[in-house]
């Protein structure tokens, strides 16, 4: 697996320094760029420090105004995604996956911050037996490239056989433009 992840951060890198070279616009680049991106962060794993799953006992999630308007956050700031491939209340982000996309998950029940549904706050047990917190029955991840509270580097990455979207405070997926041009909040 490792192997194949190499091959294809190397070809969606030589593919973005062709494109740039040959002057092309940023029409569509973006998403090839976070393609990469994820891989990058998957292939990283070996030697740079990647947020693991984690564990919170205190104030699970919250909403921040951010780069997408009102989104779910950690109890870090973090901003937190769901993914399309999973089903209601059920994961399908392990192994290399759940590397890129550390699960969010608690060891006692989460609390929500002001601003969130109280009846939407649930957790699902994972495949490793942890409890991963779930909003509106989507299982909720970070993104091991937003290194501080506020980045938003994962928002409409496609990887792992479907794409990754911010949440908001419904609990439904953010698809419209960035709001401000700072990146964070």
């Amino acid at each position: 697996m490792k192997c194949h992840v190499r091959t294809v951060t190397t070809l969606a890198s030589a593919v973005l320094v062709t494109s740039a070279t040959a002057g092309c616009s940023d029409h569509g680049s973006q998403a090839g760029a976070r393609a990469a991106e994820t891989h990058n962060a998957a292939d990283k794993l070996d030697t740079d420090v990647v947020p693991a799953a984690t564990s919170s006992a205190g104030p699970a999630i919250a909403v921040k105004d951010g780069t997408y308007g009102k989104m779910l956050v950690d109890d870090k700031g973090r901003t937190l995604y769901l993914f399309e491939k999973d089903k209601k209340n059920k994961s399908e982000c392990n192994d290399e996956c759940a590397k890129a996309w550390p699960p969010f998950t608690v060891k006692s029940a989460p609390t929500v911050g002001k601003g969130l549904k109280k009846d939407l706050l649930k957790t699902t047990k994972r495949d490793d037996g942890s409890e991963q917190v779930t909003y509106n029955g989507h299982p909720l991840y970070r993104f091991a490239d937003d290194q501080k509270a506020g980045d938003t580097n994962g928002q409409d990455v496609d990887a792992f056989g479907a794409k990754w979207f911010v949440v908001d405070p419904d609990g439904k997926k953010i698809t419209t433009k960035p709001q401000t041009n700072d990146g964070g909040y």
